[in-house]
């Protein structure tokens, strides 16, 4: 039984030795990153059945990404290393209060080799949730209509559909992503995204009004992510704004969004309390960005539990 399902591409990430303006950065240490593979690891290493549908340059970088994903127990047999398509780059700029920029280079995606065809019925048939963001549909506009196909194949099999647009403006212009990720909120069950994303996508940066238009297109759960001043959820009417949990240190905030839709996801999957939900997810957002590296801080499930003080830290 798979768990959740997600589909997106994959980079290595080349983070900088030194924090500062990257043309003055001199060397940089390799590393795994992207949206959809973030979130996989962050639900798997939370004790989620995981899939991850992607391909792969066949390249050393493609081999080592597709063998650090298997070690993390998320099944790859939806994974495939395509020749002549070179394994997704990208470059962080990390300042010295750990915000940053990310330098792309991913114009030749391995994924340009998915069609909707490529998606494999079967896996879909005994999974309880399918996880999209707006980063894969960036890539290149066929890949709206996998996503859609994705949907489908859903909702035929009954399974929850989350969604965080996740929108990135080197990738596409910003009324592309709204004409694009448009059409995919009224199928979607949870919807996951910052103030700014949804202003971009249903006109208002009032948390009320988007938790309203929401409800309008039958989302069961919104959280509204904020960062350091924490989130706001939404379930069966009730409204609920948790308070953020302060990290020890800021090192770098890439990873923290992603690493917030797993806590959610796996909060609605155990059918927690709302509250409870948001603290978890919270917590581990918080964990994420005293980490460098886009999913080197994602936690296991006993990690957060020590740090929520439900369990006693045991030295291994």
């Amino acid at each position: 039984m798979t768990d959740i399902i997600t589909i997106g591409d994959a980079m290595i990430t080349f983070n900088p030795a030194s924090s500062g303006p990257m043309r003055f950065v001199q060397s940089f240490e390799r590393k795994v990153g992207g949206a959809e593979l973030n979130f996989a690891i962050g639900s798997s290493r939370l004790g989620l059945n995981t899939s991850w549908i992607s391909r792969l340059g066949d390249d050393e970088f493609g081999r080592f990404i597709y063998n650090f994903v298997r070690g993390e127990g998320i099944d790859v047999s939806e994974v495939k290393l395509v020749p002549g398509y070179p394994t997704s780059l990208n470059f962080k700029e990390i300042m010295e209060d750990g915000s940053g920029r990310t330098f792309y280079y991913r114009n030749q995606s391995p994924t340009l080799t998915l069609s909707p065809d490529s998606l494999n019925e079967s896996l879909f048939k005994n999974a309880k949730l399918l996880h999209i963001t707006g980063v894969f549909p960036a890539i290149d506009p066929k890949n709206i209509e996998i996503v859609k196909k994705a949907i489908a194949l859903a909702k035929k099999y009954n399974l929850k559909i989350s969604f965080d647009p996740n929108i990135r403006l080197k990738l596409w212009n910003k009324e592309a992503a709204k004409a694009a990720l448009n059409q995919f909120l009224s199928s979607v069950d949870i919807f996951l995204t910052g103030v700014d994303e949804a202003d971009l996508l249903l006109g208002t940066s009032d948390p009320k009004e988007i938790i309203n238009k929401c409800e309008e297109l039958g989302i069961s759960y919104v959280a509204l992510k904020q960062g350091d001043k924490g989130s706001i959820g939404y379930h069966n009417g009730e409204i609920i704004e948790a308070a953020p949990v302060v990290p020890k240190k800021v090192v770098d905030t890439v990873g923290a969004g992603d690493g917030f839709d797993a806590g959610f996801i796996y909060g609605v999957m155990q059918e927690w309390p709302l509250e409870k939900i948001l603290t978890f997810a919270n917590t581990i957002g918080s964990m994420v960005v005293s980490v460098s590296g886009d999913n080197e801080g994602l936690p296991y499930l006993d990690d957060v539990l020590v740090q929520l003080g439900e369990k006693e830290f045991i030295e291994r």
